[in-house]
């Protein structure tokens, strides 16, 4: 039970008014869109010899209503196959290397991306009896994820954050609200960016993979399908340069309305962003896959995974961590869509 005093502790922190003075953003006369060249290298090393076989799985971005990839390319010295994974939808670039015959495998994708600004928060248009269709899996987007349980101390504490509230809106926009005054971005220590719900809520700091994984957790036990997106970010004062690391973030889901991007870990950021985050992804971003708990395709030997941005490696199925990374982007002129 302490995890869940803990927590619930800290719900009386959520400023009450903030939906009604916040609830969104004035529309621009146009949305930003920004085009950009992006390696992903990896390299398996250290192979053993003796080694039968080894299996390398990369995230692999598609296209979707605000994210072009406009030109793809990944050069291995051995075949490379592109896999969707049944559940999500995820594409998957997939090399198998029989009794190899080096201790080093490398591997580079390069994309041509055209990343849009992703704005949905036209607030007034929701209406709870629409007759629009929700999509197919939006259920799935209700259920627990290992890191993200919806058990009773979770659902308990949806209930106390979300009170007052009638509609998923308001509901949404607590929870939103709540992850922002009881989390702080801090990566140092051990725990953080595994997505734990508990942790990050017994801890209350964290990177993206924290916020989210509170947000999803809360919306989904208030029954708000939610669901966790990943990919890289762009520095925004910089046109070319080396990314650090994976950013992700999340989308919920409003009936008569639709999916509603969020990004609550750059709302913490930047506080004079806060309102525009709820209903909005910048175009500073590219987005690789959806989704936790994952199967890849063909599917991996060892246990699913946490999530899905770096290159995942088994050697003679045992996953194998001998892999180095790099992840660097350019500004770029759009070109024809391909």
């Amino acid at each position: 039970m302490k995890i869940r005093l803990i927590c619930t502790m800290l719900v009386a922190m959520v400023p009450s008014a903030s939906f009604v003075l916040e609830q969104s953003v004035p529309a621009r006369a146009s949305l930003e869109e920004r085009t950009f060249n992006m390696t992903y290298t990896a390299e398996v090393h250290d192979i053993p010899p003796g080694a039968k076989q080894v299996e390398i799985w990369l995230p692999y971005p598609q296209s979707d209503d605000y994210q072009k990839i406009l030109e793809a390319k990944v050069t291995s010295p051995y075949p490379t196959k592109i896999f969707t994974d049944t559940e999500h939808g995820n594409k998957i670039v997939y090399i198998k290397v029989k009794n190899p015959v080096v201790g080093t495998i490398p591997i580079t994708m390069d994309f041509t991306v055209r990343r849009s600004e992703h704005v949905r928060n036209n607030f007034t248009q929701v209406s709870a009896s629409s007759d629009t269709v929700p999509p197919a899996n939006v259920q799935r987007w209700l259920r627990p994820d290992h890191l993200v349980p919806l058990d009773r101390r979770i659902r308990e504490l949806a209930i106390e954050v979300t009170a007052g509230r009638t509609t998923d809106l308001d509901k949404a926009r607590a929870i939103y609200d709540y992850v922002l005054a009881n989390m702080k971005y801090d990566k140092s220590g051990n725990g953080r960016g595994n997505g734990d719900l508990y942790w990050a809520c017994e801890t209350k700091r964290g990177n993206c993979t924290d916020f989210h994984a509170l947000f999803i957790g809360l919306a989904r036990s208030a029954g708000i399908p939610a669901k966790f997106e990943i990919g890289f970010p762009l520095l925004t004062n910089k046109q070319s340069g080396e990314i650090g690391g994976y950013h992700c973030w999340a989308e919920f889901y409003l009936n008569g309305y639709g999916w509603v991007p969020l990004d609550a870990s750059e709302a913490w950021k930047d506080p004079s962003k806060r309102a525009y985050f709820f209903g909005a992804h910048d175009a500073n971003r590219v987005q690789f896959n959806v989704g936790r708990d994952l199967v890849l395709a063909p599917p991996q030997a060892g246990p699913p995974l946490n999530y899905f941005i770096y290159p995942y490696v088994e050697m003679d199925g045992k996953p194998f961590t001998q892999v180095s990374k790099k992840f660097t982007y350019r500004d770029a002129v759009a070109g024809p869509t391909t």
